[in-house]
């Protein structure tokens, strides 16, 4: 814990020297203690996840515990403080600009019933996992009913979601398949239902087919 970084100010953490400002970024203000602590660690020590890590995680409903890699959370920050300036918030930009969706959002049926309903993108920002796990979002029109008193998902729910995943995903094998929802007090983007899913080593061209060529956000900035 001796290095150099942990000197500096926290918002000057993993920036080259020349581009490190005195005054705190806007973006980077008001931080929650758990995102100054990442912020303020050098890349260098951070850990990433291993699929069995991530597996475990899942597993144990501790999806608080997953984190983006310092750099990256750094970038992510920026980026959504700037949606919010364009954009009025992160869930505008994200109907509008990803899933080209209008409101009022009205599913067309069931849950599941029709393909129009859902929208499987990659995550634009994804957590720091291993470099062969990819992240995917699958946005639905219609609700996943959710327990009021623990906020997670209800019985019928995740048997619902579990039925699909297994389906859409048929195509790698049931152990490099995992799925999670964030529970409301985690979800970054709430007005918008979604859930996640986690592929370890999928076939490039399944990921291109299943979500249309969409290509994350934080390879294009």
């Amino acid at each position: 814990m001796g290095s150099a970084a942990h000197k500096l100010p926290y918002w000057q953490v993993n920036v080259p020297e020349h581009l490190r400002t005195a005054e705190c970024p806007d973006f980077l203000r008001n931080l929650t203690d758990k995102d100054r602590s990442i912020i303020s660690t050098p890349d260098s020590e951070y850990e990433i996840d291993s699929w069995p890590v991530v597996q475990q995680k899942t597993a144990q409903n501790r999806l608080d515990l997953f984190q983006r890699v310092p750099s990256d959370l750094r970038r992510y920050l920026g980026f959504t403080w700037k949606l919010k300036q364009d954009y009025g918030s992160v869930m505008n930009f994200i109907l509008t600009q990803r899933l080209q969706w209008t409101l009022p959002i009205t599913p067309r049926g069931r849950p599941f019933e029709f393909g129009d309903d859902i929208r499987i993108l990659r995550n634009d920002w994804p957590y720091g996992i291993d470099k062969r796990i990819v992240h995917l979002v699958v946005w639905t029109k219609f609700a996943l009913e959710e327990d009021p008193a623990t906020g997670d998902l209800t019985d019928a729910a995740r048997a619902e979601i579990d039925g699909y995943v297994r389906k859409t995903f048929s195509k790698s094998p049931p152990d490099h398949v995992i799925w999670f929802k964030n529970w409301a007090s985690l979800k970054s983007v709430k007005s918008v239902e979604h859930f996640h899913v986690m592929l370890f080593d999928p076939d490039p061209e399944f990921v291109k087919e299943v979500t249309n060529g969409d290509v994350p956000l934080c390879e294009k900035e």
